[in-house]
């Protein structure tokens, strides 16, 4: 007698004949994202050693600081990153798997038996996902400007506190500004490779050809296309850049470690 996929679920959670180690890839998911999230919270509550001289850490670009604002002024923009993240196509078939457990893993028996659909409030915010999209297109060229004031130093050196000495600027290079233009390239190649993206420029298309502008609309989809084939691995590479980013600039503001300058 043989045991279908229906009846491991129906046996419960866990329930399966899979001989493989298939809970290792939800517990990395669930660490590493778990980790980032108590990361980014804690960094943009402590509000402070998040610029050193030319560098602004991305936690907090653009930089708001406002009288009538009394928190951290990076929670006024990880809300439009973090919205775009966490409505992904991509980063909701993650969580869901390793926080969620829906499903665990493919053969795995799940804690529930019956599937509803995105139906609840939660998840039809879900569809607001292209809206953070628009956001996070916008925060390419904010972040791109942030790469090129960190080319920008300050003749008179940077004070020991990290500030900016006074008088004229010329173009330099370090260590930071290379980290942060990395990081620039892999948050642009993740999102301008998004679903959404893609479907806004080549959907509802049947013949580029026959479109208004339908070269340029297709060598577009083209470009995005050749992003979105690896948009898992920029998710993962522009989540650890983010962070890596904000740790360097935090070390050079705490003192601890000191940034080189290349040119």
């Amino acid at each position: 007698m043989t045991t279908s996929l229906r009846d491991l679920n129906e046996r419960g959670f866990g329930a399966t004949l899979r001989r493989d180690a298939w809970w290792i890839a939800p517990a990395l998911t669930a660490l590493v994202l778990g980790s980032f999230g108590i990361y980014a919270t804690w960094a943009a509550w402590v509000g402070k050693n998040y610029e050193w001289g030319p560098y602004l850490s991305p936690f907090y670009s653009p930089l708001i600081q406002t009288s009538w604002w009394p928190l951290s002024p990076a929670f006024l923009i990880l809300i439009f990153p973090l919205g775009f993240r966490a409505t992904c196509y991509y980063y909701r078939k993650a969580y869901y798997r390793a926080f969620f457990l829906d499903p665990v893993a493919c053969g795995v028996g799940e804690p529930r038996h019956g599937y509803k659909g995105e139906n609840q409030v939660s998840f039809i915010l879900q569809n607001l996902h292209r809206f953070f999209m628009y956001a996070a297109v916008i925060f390419i060229f904010i972040l791109s400007y942030d790469v090129f004031l960190a080319t920008r130093w300050p003749v008179n050196g940077v004070l020991a506190d990290g500030a900016m000495a006074a008088g004229p600027r010329q173009f330099g290079i370090g260590i930071g500004t290379l980290a942060m233009l990395l990081n620039v390239i892999l948050l642009a190649s993740y999102t301008f490779g998004c679903h959404s993206l893609r479907h806004l420029i080549g959907g509802n298309v049947d013949c580029f050809s026959c479109a208004r502008g339908g070269q340029a609309r297709f060598q577009a989809w083209r470009g995005v296309s050749a992003l979105n084939r690896h948009h898992m691995l920029f998710a993962w590479c522009s989540l650890f850049s983010v962070a890596l980013t904000d740790v360097y600039i935090r070390l050079c503001a705490m003192g601890v470690i000191h940034d080189i300058r290349i040119l």
